[in-house]
């Protein structure tokens, strides 16, 4: 009998094995990612542990200095200060608390902060300074650093801010810096949320050579998100200085002659086509722009009838009047073989066409003029009659080849290209054929034509720097870029040029009122008219300010041996040698004065 053996339980030993194997396994298996995380993947694992306590952060390059011709400060930069939030230090509060936080101390509408980060979030990655505020003032940068040791998501980012020494006088050529949008960072990866780039002016075409390049920071954090070490991995590149054509002086003179009156100037050098002064009147504070302008004075901005936002000097365009007879009287000379300068026409004061008349400026007439006299006496009637027998087309390649029409191509953004009418053009624009009268209009500067003050100065410098003319430089050491050659011949731009200086000589000539003893000069004035009146014998004064005249001054001078061209466009100024030869005689005796010293 076996009463004494032990019975076995296998179901009970089955279960023990089992469970002993399932130990086995799950130490292995522990082991082997044991293996994989320390030996395999450690060198892998121990650079993320370091990244989650160490930050690259952008340092903000300062922006290039711009200086006048004669090395005087125009635009500088200056320490700025931004209110910036990195969404993965916010641990002990939400980001919603930082927000409200920030609201509540700097005094901002706490939808108006929401608004900007929500604008923003997408584009800035958690472990990335995200721009609050802008331009923070000192009692507001005081506020904080006192409180910001509590809330260590918060940073206080430190960049150089764009400021205008001489605002309003350069507004129109420096332009301004501004927050980048959307579109904009959309369009350049080296942009980032927050940025501020050029809008306008010099600050916006070159851009990318102002801006310089942003360094990288390293900045060790503890547990709460705290920096207590920082490290320049790579130093930013400061942008590239500046030194303009522009002189101070003439710049800011001109501007207060002006008065605030809408209007435009440019001075040029015609031998290199560099340009000494380029004003546009009114202008505007530029550093209203850095700091965010506000609504009230965007407004103000956008409603001033004298349109101050606009660079009259490239984007104004104007009818020329009585300054394209120029341009006439050189495609007569080059390109109507039958034309004899010589011939004389008669001008009782209008010229007849089927039922229109078309006036001259003088009621009583001139008599009998020549090219010359009707060029220094401005005869529109001499012009209507040569008028008739020009074809347009042959006019308008003229032109175009004179400059007009096209863009001078100065390194200023939204230059306006005029209009230099065709057949072709009109057919396209009004479905209406060209008629026979517009050609009066058209010798006359009148109908159709639109040009800027700067197409004018261009072609002014071609007659006087022997039929070549630059494309305008507003830089101290560029050279001199493409240049035109005028279709016009010496002898005929002689022509033109002496009947210029008579018109300042001469007693009967309208620009009498520039001459100036010691001082050669040449004009040529023009009226250009807005809109016809019912009424046309009412003086300037007596008409209301938006349907006046424009007053045009087109003039060069030799002062000491240097050569110089003006011109001057005053809008709703009446008559040329009124509204804008004053302004023009004042800025040759200015060049004279200091021509002296």
């Amino acid at each position: 009998m076996n009463l004494l053996k032990p019975k076995i339980n296998w179901e009970e030993d089955y279960s023990s094995k089992i469970l002993i194997g399932a130990i086995v396994v799950v130490f292995i298996v522990f082991g082997l990612r044991l293996w994989f995380l320390q030996i395999l993947k450690g060198d892998f694992f121990a650079k993320k542990s370091l990244d989650n306590r160490t930050r690259l952060t952008k340092i903000y390059a300062p922006r290039g200095l711009i200086f006048d011709r004669n090395g005087r400060l125009l635009a500088y930069n200056e320490p700025a200060y931004d209110l910036a939030i990195v969404r993965e230090d916010c641990r002990q509060h939400s980001c919603k608390f930082y927000l409200r936080f920030a609201s509540n101390i700097l005094k901002i509408n706490l939808e108006t902060i929401v608004k900007k980060f929500k604008k923003r979030v997408k584009r800035v990655k958690p472990f990335e300074p995200l721009v609050l505020v802008s331009n923070l003032s000192f009692r507001d940068l005081a506020r904080l650093e006192a409180r910001i040791s509590e809330w260590p998501g918060f940073r206080i980012i430190v960049r150089p801010r764009r400021h205008y020494k001489f605002s309003k006088p350069f507004s129109h050529v420096l332009g301004y810096v501004g927050i980048v949008d959307e579109k904009e960072l959309s369009e350049d990866p080296e942009l980032d949320s927050g940025d501020y780039i050029g809008k306008g002016g010099i600050e916006k075409v070159l851009e990318k050579r102002l801006r310089g390049k942003k360094g990288i920071k390293k900045l060790e954090v503890n547990a709460l998100g705290r920096v207590f070490k920082e490290e320049i991995v790579k130093p930013p590149i400061p942008g590239i200085d500046l030194s303009l054509s522009l002189d101070l002086d003439l710049q800011r003179y001109i501007y207060n002659i002006l008065e605030e009156k809408a209007g435009a100037v440019v001075v040029m050098r015609p031998e290199t086509g560099q340009v000494l002064a380029l004003v546009s009147s009114p202008g505007y504070d530029s550093n209203k722009f850095v700091l965010g302008i506000s609504s009230k004075d965007w407004e103000s901005l956008v409603k001033n009838p004298l349109h101050p936002l606009r660079n009259k000097v490239i984007q104004g365009l104007y009818p020329p009047g009585s300054v394209f007879k120029l341009v006439v009287a050189a495609f007569l000379l080059e390109k109507v073989p039958q034309f004899f300068d010589q011939e004389k026409i008669f001008c009782p004061g209008y010229l007849k066409l089927g039922r229109r008349i078309f006036r001259c400026w003088k009621r009583v007439g001139h008599g009998w003029v020549d090219l010359r006299r009707a060029l220094v006496e401005s005869c529109d009637v001499y012009f209507y009659s040569r008028g008739e027998d020009i074809d347009i087309d042959l006019l308008h390649d003229f032109a175009l080849e004179c400059g007009f029409g096209k863009t001078t191509g100065i390194a200023l953004p939204f230059e306006k290209s005029g209009l230099i009418p065709s057949r072709a053009w009109k057919l396209k624009r009004f479905k209406e054929p060209w008629q026979g009268g517009e050609n009066l209009n058209v010798a006359i500067g009148q109908g159709y034509v639109l040009v800027t003050p700067l197409q004018v100065a261009r072609f002014i410098s071609g007659l006087v720097n022997n039929g070549i003319s630059y494309t305008p430089s507003l830089f101290l050491n560029e050279k001199r870029l493409t240049p035109q050659i005028l279709p016009i011949n010496k002898r005929n731009r002689e022509k033109i040029l002496s009947a210029m200086i008579e018109t300042v000589e001469s007693e009967q000539g309208t620009a009498r009122c520039l001459k100036i003893k010691g001082v050669v000069l040449g004009a040529k004035t023009g009226t250009a008219q807005v809109v016809k009146l019912k009424d046309d014998k009412k003086k300037n004064k007596d008409v209301p300010y938006k349907y006046r005249d424009h007053a045009w001054m087109a003039s060069f001078g030799i002062i000491k041996g240097k050569k110089y061209v003006v011109v001057c466009l005053m809008e709703h100024g009446g008559h040329g040698a009124s509204g804008s030869g004053p302004i023009v005689k004042s800025i040759y005796e200015y060049l004279l004065r200091k021509s002296s010293e």
